[in-house]
């Protein structure tokens, strides 16, 4: 790349129920991009929730703000030349369709990545120990079990992560960026 010539940013959201696997293929992902020497950032949704979106609680309309201000992020980013890997639940189709529009109003690319785990597995792995606390009756409120996730209707890759290794999901979301000419 030259001097002059500026790096092309976008925005992978990653959307899927907890415990999908969602961060921890936008880390593998992102990791293999910085080693290339890309500008790649990792949105995770826990760290936006304790800092960015501190006092928001988990009805519907907090976590449309939430989403929001997580879309205002990664467009900023993305506009401006960065990879910007976001793994936020973002749990309603309306919230994520108004994220993909900010991005097209900027001319920023916006791929949706749904992480396409079945509430099963996602229980099984329980990475936070959501599940467990929702099936003792100390948690109310989480997505895909008590509280709605509507799946993406025609996301740019879905991912089946209980048939495959996070290495090669994080591989098939690099082949879609390479497919659209994001790298």
């Amino acid at each position: 790349m030259t001097s002059t010539s500026r790096a092309q940013g976008a925005a992978v959201w990653l959307t899927g129920l907890p415990s999908a696997g969602k961060t921890t293929i936008a880390r593998l992902l992102g990791d293999r991009l910085k080693a290339e020497g890309r500008r790649v950032e990792v949105l995770d949704g826990d760290e936006i929730r304790r800092f960015l979106s501190a006092g928001l609680g988990f009805s519907r309309a907090d976590r449309f703000t939430n989403v929001q201000r997580v879309g205002l992020v990664s467009e900023v980013l993305a506009r401006n030349g960065v990879l910007s890997l976001v793994p936020v639940i973002a749990p309603y189709a309306d919230s994520r369709e108004a994220v993909r529009e900010r991005h097209g109003k900027s001319g920023t690319p916006y791929l949706e990545v749904h992480v396409a785990t079945p509430v099963e597995v996602c229980g099984e792995r329980d990475v936070k120990g959501l599940y467990a606390r929702q099936a003792a009756g100390r948690l109310t409120g989480l997505t895909g079990v008590d509280d709605p996730y509507e799946p993406p209707v025609d996301p740019a890759l879905v991912l089946p992560t209980q048939d495959q290794t996070p290495r090669e999901s994080a591989d098939a979301v690099y082949a879609l960026l390479a497919e659209r000419g994001l790298l």
